[in-house]
């Protein structure tokens, strides 16, 4: 208990002295913009320091791990070990076969890598929660590595190739996948949190720079370019999901599995390196009890429609309105008008995440069927997985191009893109993808010599002529609608929760990719020959839909996104 208060002791002192910092710089050159240089002078991010370098390049190792293990999970159980191959895991030299191990088929390649899917996504909210009254995000992030590192040990023992050839991997594997949720779940819903509190600039301040250029520093600009590093970084990681896969169609999966174990350790080095000079705020306790109690309130006085109103059903939750009217047990009201203020705004941004998981099915959820998709095509040597590593590198390129020319010109141009604008602009650009995913596969049944039972021709090596190089659109459509929904929900969970909730909110925001591959178990049954074109078909309608509705819905959000960065709510 000692240890633990000397090291709150010690962040907090960090802590402070940035703060001084801060609050010198912002004497001597800052003050708060005025109405009219807020239309007027361009907004611009605070410096990045180091310590929140480090933490993205923590994440760039725990991505590129979990992306280089998973971007084989999917030929590892479909498809069985070739015929004439090496016996762990890799086809013959110059065939079309593709790398497989267990042979388990599409539909439990799908289950199973949408179970662990769900898994480490759906265990975000544990981790939250534990990172918010228990262990703070920092701790929270060593215990989930320590964990991790099990996991991927276990996961390289399941690819032996003496293990697989006396099929005996399928326990292992299963043992590690799920121990590597555990380790996503406590890691994932921290590091973004962690990475924001390294920003002490809570609200807007005018800076005079060297060439005499009067600009703003924004906390929201600052927080949309530190996830900016933060995504670019995951998509290197995610990138690097290239040696996996050439390595299980070279040499086996074991190299697949190492390679990635490897990696994970650079997150051991980092959190060591960091470990002294990060800003750790102390776990602060969680209202949840409160908020479970205040929702009580609202669904009794107003219904369950209460909850999704404005105004008097929330106000009605107010201590000083409940002591007036009483019949409430003594002792019951133990939260305050600041924390119904915070939950209201939070509450609201979080509707918008509601139409994630349809998205997210979109983005990473057909990953088996694309792969599927492209064993049915002409591969010449390239692994069947290898153009899901592009919508990475779309990203690498397009991120920081988004954030550091597209915006400012847009905003120069008065035409902000505020947050909800954004996100409904990657619903409709995800749909032109599922509209050519659509199309493709059409053609793929068309010219396949099995036709429409495409999959199964493939396994025998007879595939359509058509290239797998004309499915590079999909991944890069996707990539490009990610950049406008994940990098701005990420943003959004930020800017809009209250600190007390931070880690809570961004695990709520990750859960929804956990009910995205709820969606997808539920209709993977579907996913087989000669199907495979309408679940592309029902999710270009779904993600229009989602735009519209979200155009229609929420564009107030924007107003009020607006109102929390320039008076530096939040904080």
């Amino acid at each position: 208990m000692v240890t633990g208060g000397m090291q709150g002791a010690l962040s907090l002192s960090h802590a402070s002295a940035r703060l001084m910092t801060y609050d010198s710089e912002l004497s001597a050159s800052g003050r708060p913009p005025t109405e009219e240089e807020r239309l007027t002078l361009p907004l611009v991010p605070a410096s990045i320091p180091w310590t929140a370098y480090t933490i993205c390049i923590v994440e760039f190792a725990e991505r590129a791990s979990y992306f280089g293990c998973t971007a084989v999970f999917s030929n590892f159980i479909q498809r069985p070990l070739p015929l004439g191959g090496n016996g762990a895991g890799a086809p013959p030299q110059g065939t079309q076969l593709n790398a497989g191990a267990l042979g388990l088929g599409l539909q439990a390649a799908t289950a199973i890598t949408k179970t662990f899917s769900f898994l480490a996504f759906a265990l975000t909210i544990v981790g939250g929660i534990l990172a918010d009254t228990k262990w703070g995000g920092f701790k929270t992030i060593c215990i989930g590595t320590a964990i991790g590192i099990i996991a991927h040990v276990i996961m390289v023992v399941a690819a032996i190739p003496s293990v697989l050839s006396r099929g005996l991997a399928v326990v292992p594997f299963a043992i590690s996948i799920l121990i590597l949720a555990i380790a996503t779940s406590l890691i994932k819903p921290c590091i973004v949190p962690v990475l924001s509190d390294q920003s002490l600039v809570k609200a807007q301040y005018v800076k005079t720079l060297p060439s005499g250029q009067k600009v703003i520093v924004d906390p929201a600009v600052s927080i949309q370019n530190m996830i900016t590093v933060y995504s670019w970084c995951i998509n290197i990681g995610t990138f690097l999901s290239l040696p996996s896969t050439y390595a299980a169609k070279r040499v086996g999966y074991w190299l697949a599995y190492l390679i990635p174990g490897i990696l994970f350790l650079i997150m051991s080095v980092g959190l060591v390196v960091v470990n002294r000079h990060i800003i750790k705020v102390p776990p602060q306790g969680s209202p949840l009890i409160d908020i479970f109690k205040m929702f009580n309130v609202i669904r009794l006085r107003n219904g369950f429609r209460g909850l999704l109103k404005r105004g008097e059903s929330w106000d009605s939750a107010r201590p000083c309105k409940l002591e007036a009217i009483g019949g409430l047990p003594a002792g019951y009201i133990t939260w305050d008008d600041d924390l119904i203020d915070e939950v209201k705004r939070t509450f609201k941004a979080c509707r918008l995440f509601l139409f994630m998981p349809i998205y997210l099915v979109a983005d990473v959820g057909l990953d088996n069927i694309l792969a599927n998709q492209a064993a049915s095509m002409t591969t010449n040597g390239a692994p069947n997985d290898l153009l899901q590593s592009f919508s990475a590198l779309t990203m690498i390129v397009l991120a920081p191009l988004f954030q550091w020319f597209l915006y400012p010109w847009l905003r120069k141009l008065r035409l902000d893109p505020l947050p909800v604008r954004r996100m409904i602009a990657g619903y409709f650009i995800s749909a032109l993808g599922m509209i050519y995913g659509a199309v493709l596969q059409y053609r793929v049944y068309k010219t396949s010599p099995c036709g429409y039972h495409a999959s199964t021709c493939s396994l025998t090596g007879s595939v359509s002529p058509i290239s797998i190089w004309y499915q590079l659109p999909i991944p890069m459509l996707e990539a490009i609608a990610s950049i406008c929904i994940n990098f701005t929900s990420y943003e959004i969970a930020i800017t809009m929760a209250p600190r007390r909730l931070k880690s809570l909110v961004f695990a709520i925001v990750l859960f929804m990719a956990a009910l995205s591959s709820a969606l997808v178990l539920i209709v993977s049954p579907t996913f087989k020959d000669p199907n495979l074109i309408w679940p592309f078909v029902a999710l270009a309608i779904a993600t229009t839909v989602c735009g519209i509705l979200n155009w229609i819905f929420f564009l107030d959000v924007d107003k009020e996104y607006q109102e929390v960065v320039s008076k530096g709510a939040s904080n």
